[in-house]
């Protein structure tokens, strides 16, 4: 049996026996600079981003992009403009009760409530915590933001953090989307 050599017309370059697609070796690399060049190659970045901290990217031949939150890497963050403002509605777990609540600054206000874990973060202001509380009534304990725990509200728990493996994460990513479109 002859040595297998390069598909490619008038190339008859040897091709590597493990080779899953008969390419010489040459034909093979400027394949993958192509799709390099086409669908960006993930990898650590050389720093971490400097918008959401996320240590993942994705080197295009133009340059890196954070992959958590889609930011060049080496444009500048403009530090004289006020952070963006991102209405979150949270939700921590206590125990066997969860509060859903509502900030701007989830950084500063979860480190005021006493809580086990933050399960979710959903994006909405005032208006979206209001239908969370009057949706799950009747697990409310009285004239707080506090809720037992039931199947429904876990339920929906679960569903905002599907796909979700880090809820800071997911805020970054819309605090940096709230940057890009400003400009």
């Amino acid at each position: 049996m002859p040595a297998p050599v390069c598909l490619v017309d008038a190339c008859a370059g040897a091709v590597m026996p493990s080779a899953p697609v008969a390419l010489c070796a040459w034909h093979a690399a400027v394949s993958a600079d192509w799709v390099t060049a086409h669908d960006g190659v993930t990898d650590v970045l050389p720093a971490p981003c400097r918008l959401c901290g996320s240590r993942l990217g994705v080197r295009w031949p133009s340059g890196w992009l954070c992959a958590v939150c889609e930011w060049r890497i080496g444009d500048p963050v403009d530090d004289e403009l006020p952070p963006p403002r991102v209405d979150v509605v949270y939700y921590l777990r206590y125990g066997d009760r969860i509060k859903i609540g509502t900030t701007a600054q989830p950084r500063r206000r979860l480190a005021a409530i006493w809580h086990d874990e933050l399960l979710a973060f959903e994006r909405g202001d005032r208006l979206v915590e209001r239908r969370r509380h009057a949706l799950f009534a009747e697990e409310r304990f009285e004239r707080t933001e506090w809720f037992r725990r039931s199947p429904a509200l876990d339920a929906h728990v679960a569903s905002l953090g599907a796909g979700v493996d880090d809820p800071w994460a997911l805020f970054a990513r819309w605090t940096s989307e709230a940057i890009a479109r400003r400009g």
